[in-house]
Parts: C-alpha cells; structure tokens; sequence
C-alpha cells in the first residue's frame, strides 16, 4: 500500500549515470546517491578481488536508475528511507553484491537502513567512529503480529519547509533536551518498545509510541530557531486520539508523527472500522467520498451516539486529504514481472499510459 519501485540497468551504450524519480529526470549527482552508488560498486569491486570476471557486469559501465513511489515524497511518510532502501537492493543485485547492505543504504537516509527488513526493525546506533557498525537487526517478521494495523491520515502531501537531515543537525546543534534523550530515553525506551512488540502488547506499544512521538516533536520545539512540523491539524488528531482511548478505556489507537504532519495511527484490525468512520465523522471528506479510504479494505460501522458525542467534537470538513489503510510489510521484494519494471529495453522510463 505504500511502496517504493526501482528499476536500474547498466550498459555499455549509456553515455552518463540518469536518474528519475516519479517519471522526472533529477541529479543524479546527489551527494547521498552517489555514496550508495560508490559503496556498492566498491563492495563489487572486493567480491571480484580485483579480477576481470566476463560474466560480471562491467563496473566502469554507466547506470539509469528510475524510481516510483505510490505515496507522497518528501511529506514525512519516509519516502527517502523507502527509495534508497529500494535503489541500495536493485544496486547490490545489478552488481551482485550480497553483503550486508544496511549500512550502505544508511548513507543514502538514515531511516533506510531499516526498510532493508520486513517488519519490525530496530537501528542498533554503532560506536565505530566511520558507522559501520551503525547497522538494522529485523526484531520481528512482518508475519509476528498479524491483527496490527496502520492507517495514514494524509492531510498533507506537500514537501515539508524543513527537511529531516537539516532539522536533525540543527537539533544536535542546539536542544539539550535532544541531548537527553538520545543519552538517557532512547535507549531505556528501545529496550520497552522491543519487549512490547515480542508480546504483542498492544497497550504498552500504543502508549510508548505516542509518549515517544510527543518528545520527539518536543526536541523539534527545543532547538533553536524551533521546527514545527505538526500542524494544528496535526494536534487536532492527537486529541481525538486521546478522547477516543479514553471513551474505551483503554488504548485502542496510537499516533505517531514523523518528519511531517500526516498522522500514522496504529491499532488492531478490530478497531479499524469503527476508528475510520470516527475520522470520516471529524474530518467530512470534501469532495473525493470513494478515494477517501485507500489501500486494504476496510468493513462498515455504526457509531453509538454515547461515542459520537464524546469523541467527535467540532468536525473540520476537508481537513484530511484521504486514510492509507497498511500493515506491517516485507523487505525489498524482486519484481519478477516485466510488465512491472520501469525502464524499458533502451533503457529509458516506460510510460506507463
């Protein structure tokens, strides 16, 4: 439901290393490709010990590299943690590299190292002053926790102002309350966070990820000029968050916030139909009524009057753009259709009209 797709071919008659994105020509001298690009054409190199192999893929042949994404980019639903982890796999099999690759795709955006798993994955921070330590370790499959779920509030699909690379590097400059929590909390709440998944504890998952989410954003507010990447749309959906918990009593759905103000809200398959009319309710889609739920099916709910009138206060028509219902999902997955590649013979992006 929310996937990224690369396709990279290699060949003696390109003259120069192209790239697209979303079927637009982009630099492909970015500093963060070309660490991924020189990474893995080096692992490349050392797997071959430096002999000439005729049937490997000559290293000194130019590359074109096209990318999709099915969600928004650069919106803070990880679109750059999705590519470079897409790119690093259709790199390493171009090249047939089979080392660990996590570290390469680290290069291209920190959090793609992680999306190189399925699942729930954790990023181990390293103590080797070059990072390559700084590695993912899958937690669970994909499969461990069948009844969670994930729906995405979309209510923006713009590039946010600040980008993650420069917001963080400004906070590391000047929050000391990043300081803190990098030293103290994170590693206090991974510990948790991993125990929580392993038990499917769903009550305390919830509530470290929205704990966790609210302190990020408050490092955001600490550093000096401060980010605001929530909206108050963004705050508005925290609060029907917490009215609708406290209307059940209990913790049946979980907000967190990226780099970005669209909501990711988890929660288990038996709550999402009756969760997706309370947003329909709050949010009255303005004109897109059919495309207002996308991705996996989502069943029907009535809403009893008690919960409408205790968690549906004030109703901002038009506020969330559509829902992504998802799932935990896989790592990389070969594409096996060619129907479904993105460059065609010549090597150029195929429309796909």
């Amino acid at each position: 439901q929310l996937k990224t797709t690369t396709t990279a071919a290699a060949s003696r008659d390109f003259t120069e290393d192209r790239l697209w994105l979303n079927g637009k020509e982009q630099d492909v001298g970015h500093p963060r490709v070309q660490a991924c690009l020189r990474e893995v054409r080096r692992l490349a190199r050392k797997r071959r010990g430096g002999g000439e192999d005729t049937a490997a893929l000559s290293l000194s042949y130019k590359i074109h590299i096209a990318s999709e994404n099915n969600f928004p980019t650069a919106a803070g639903l990880a679109s750059s943690a999705a590519g470079y982890a897409c790119l690093v796999s259709a790199l390493a099999r171009l090249y047939g590299v089979e080392e660990e690759l996590s570290e390469v795709a680290r290069r291209g955006s920190g959090s793609a190292c992680r999306s190189m798993f399925g699942g729930f994955v954790q990023w181990q921070r390293g103590e080797r002053p070059d990072g390559t330590d700084s590695l993912a370790l899958q937690v669970a499959p994909e499969t461990h926790w069948p009844e969670l779920r994930v729906l995405v509030l979309v209510v923006s699909g713009e590039k946010k102002p600040v980008g993650s690379t420069a917001g963080m590097q400004t906070s590391v400059e000047t929050s000391p309350l990043l300081k803190h929590r990098a030293e103290v909390v994170v590693p206090e709440r991974l510990a948790q966070m991993m125990r929580h998944i392993r038990e499917r504890d769903f009550e305390g998952f919830g509530q470290l990820a929205m704990r966790d989410s609210n302190q990020f954003h408050a490092t955001c507010l600490d550093t000096f000029p401060p980010i605001f990447y929530l909206t108050d749309l963004s705050r508005h959906i925290i609060a029907l968050a917490h009215r609708y918990n406290a209307h059940h009593g209990h913790t049946k759905v979980a907000y967190t916030f990226d780099a970005g103000p669209n909501a990711v809200i988890f929660m288990l398959a038996d709550t999402v139909a009756e969760f997706v009319e309370v947003v329909r309710r709050s949010f009255p889609p303005a004109t897109n009524g059919d495309q207002f739920v996308r991705g996996l099916p989502v069943g029907s709910a009535t809403l009893s009057q008690e919960l409408v009138a205790a968690v549906v206060t004030e109703p901002v028509p038009g506020a969330v753009q559509y829902i992504l219902h998802t799932k935990p999902g896989p790592g990389p997955q070969l594409v096996d259709d060619p129907s479904q590649h993105l460059l065609g013979a010549d090597g150029l992006p195929r429309s796909h009209a």
